[in-house]
């Protein structure tokens, strides 16, 4: 991969090796790896614009171990100047440690100047939610959902992202093979291809068997497909089809803003944890490596015991 800094040409190398050292050897998520290599070309398309550098850059870089942390940090610099979030910096940083820290592990850099990089402070934001009741009665009602096999599907992406908590990623990822319903289980595929069984309730089983038959009858379909969700021509479902499914019915529940599929999988985990359920046991069902991720969630609990304090008590 090639840059040019003032004016010279160089070679800016080893992210090629990189890209295929975490899909195939630390075997992380497409999207994942997707999102590396984008961090990685806009890192090289800022060191290829001099301009956008203060202070000017050496003349050249022909190898990564002539960057330094002047070059991360006014990159860093540069995308907080654009009005970048904190997170997505962090998540861009984040990418180049790996690649350095790579780059270490293979012997072409002694230094790691990704190490001296201080990221920017993330506001906690508690994550949002809606209404488990709300959300739970429109699922009930017979009115909102049609019969058939759009109606069908919609209300299966909704009932599988509140019932199940899982990813838009691994949604789309579950195969018709991965619903047991004998074990009531749905096998899901989540980040660096890390397996793990979600139970399902019987309310789900039923919709689920109601949609495949529903799916073996459309007969334009070519069934080439063994994903589970699948568009109304039979192909396999796209991240922006369950988008627009769930904002639309989020929308009758909701006015908030933001109504992603995340939303579903964040009211999901407080809806367990606000009924008792144990934050390990919340730890797994959402596939998170560590607990901290997973306590986020307690926030949101306690917000509820809050308001739950102010009504209910006479000098609150």
């Amino acid at each position: 991969m090639y840059i040019h800094r003032s004016g010279v040409q160089v070679v800016f190398m080893f992210t090629e090796r990189f890209i295929r050292y975490i899909q195939y050897e630390k075997r992380y998520s497409p999207h994942t790896v997707s999102a590396y290599q984008s961090d990685l070309d806009q890192f090289i398309s800022f060191l290829n614009n001099p301009e956008k550098q203060t202070p000017a850059p050496d003349p050249a870089i022909t190898h990564p171990s002539q960057i330094t942390h002047h070059d991360i940090r006014n990159w860093m610099v540069h995308m907080m100047n654009d009005h970048i979030l904190a997170r997505s910096v962090n998540r861009k940083i984040a990418a180049l440690r790996k690649y350095f820290k790579f780059l270490l592990q293979e012997g072409e850099i002694t230094i790691n100047p990704s190490s001296k990089i201080n990221t920017p402070k993330v506001p906690k934001n508690l994550p949002v939610i809606v209404e488990d009741i709300k959300l739970s009665q429109m699922l009930d009602a017979s009115e909102v959902f049609g019969v058939d096999f759009k109606g069908v599907r919609d209300k299966l992406v909704v009932e599988m992202l509140f019932g199940t908590g899982m990813r838009l990623s691994e949604l789309l990822g579950v195969k018709d093979t991965d619903i047991s319903v004998y074990e009531g289980t749905v096998k899901v595929l989540g980040k660096r291809n890390k397996e793990r069984i979600i139970p399902i309730n019987n309310e789900l089983k039923l919709l689920i068997a109601e949609y495949q038959e529903l799916k073996k009858k459309q007969d334009f379909f070519s069934n080439n497909y063994s994903a589970l969700i699948v568009t109304e021509k039979g192909a396999k479902a796209y991240p922006k089809l369950i988008y627009l499914i769930v904002q639309k019915y989020l929308s009758y529940i909701s006015t908030q803003n933001k109504k992603s599929p995340h939303v579903l999988r964040h009211t999901f985990a407080t809806s367990l944890l606000n009924r008792g359920a144990d934050l390990n046991a919340i730890k797994e069902l959402l596939g998170h490596a560590n607990l901290s991720a997973t306590q986020v969630y307690t926030h949101n609990s306690v917000e509820r015991l809050k308001s739950i304090y102010k009504q209910a008590h006479p000098k609150a």
